[in-house]
């Protein structure tokens, strides 16, 4: 006897149903695998970000760069300029004009030719620069006696920067005039600055003269104002 194997309803129902399962398990799947990719390729845009603001950082640190030289350049011109038209600044060396001023003090000059007795001037001689003190004008009658002592235009000279008064290296005749266009300077270390005294360097002509000190900066606790 032969049994036929009859297909009921609730069968026929059941297929749809695992078919509609089996698309959304591939649906899902199919998600799934996009959404693996979608994170592996998320990684890739990290490095392209970093190497962005890299190249961003490195443009605009040339900028900064080629701005800051350029200040820099143009501040040192006009420094320069300012230093050699200006204010020539000089370093001291040797102690001729001690206590006043010490070696390896740093002063600031401003060109002028208008000197007063007393003041301090910077000028050419012999390929050197020379400092020293303006003591008599062109025209001024000077004696200096054998204490050192100084006696212009007939009355003695006070000289409060002078620590100690001496004739020093001197070989011209008193009473001495000073020539026109031309001035009588000495050192304040009297014993031992060779100056106008003595023939060697003798007075200072008007075109050797660079100008006369405005003030000592160097040692900055030191700072002093000359003129």
């Amino acid at each position: 006897m032969m049994l036929k194997r009859t297909v009921g309803k609730h069968d026929k129902k059941k297929r749809p149903i695992e078919k509609a399962a089996s698309e959304e398990l591939k649906q899902e799947k199919s998600r799934r695998e996009e959404g693996k990719h979608e994170k592996k390729s998320l990684p890739e845009l990290e490095p392209l970000q970093k190497e962005l603001k890299r190249e961003k950082y490195k443009r605009r640190f040339r900028r900064v760069l080629r701005s800051t030289v350029s200040v820099l350049v143009v501040v040192a011109a006009v420094a320069a300029l300012i230093a050699t038209l200006v204010l020539p600044v000089l370093q001291i060396a040797g102690t001729s004009m001690e206590p006043s001023l010490s070696e390896g003090d740093i002063v600031a000059l401003v060109k002028s030719g208008d000197l007063e007795n007393g003041d301090l001037c910077a000028f050419y001689y012999s390929n050197k620069v020379l400092i020293k003190r303006v003591i008599a004008k062109p025209g001024d009658y000077l004696w200096m006696e054998s204490d050192g002592t100084v006696v212009l235009n007939g009355e003695k000279l006070e000289e409060p920067y002078v620590t100690k008064k001496a004739l020093g290296e001197c070989d011209i005749e008193f009473p001495y005039q000073v020539p026109e266009n031309h001035y009588f300077v000495m050192g304040d270390q009297r014993e031992t600055s060779i100056d106008s005294r003595s023939s060697t360097i003798g007075c200072i002509a008007e075109d050797q003269i660079i100008g006369k000190l405005l003030c000592k900066f160097w040692p900055l606790t030191e700072f002093e104002w000359l003129a």
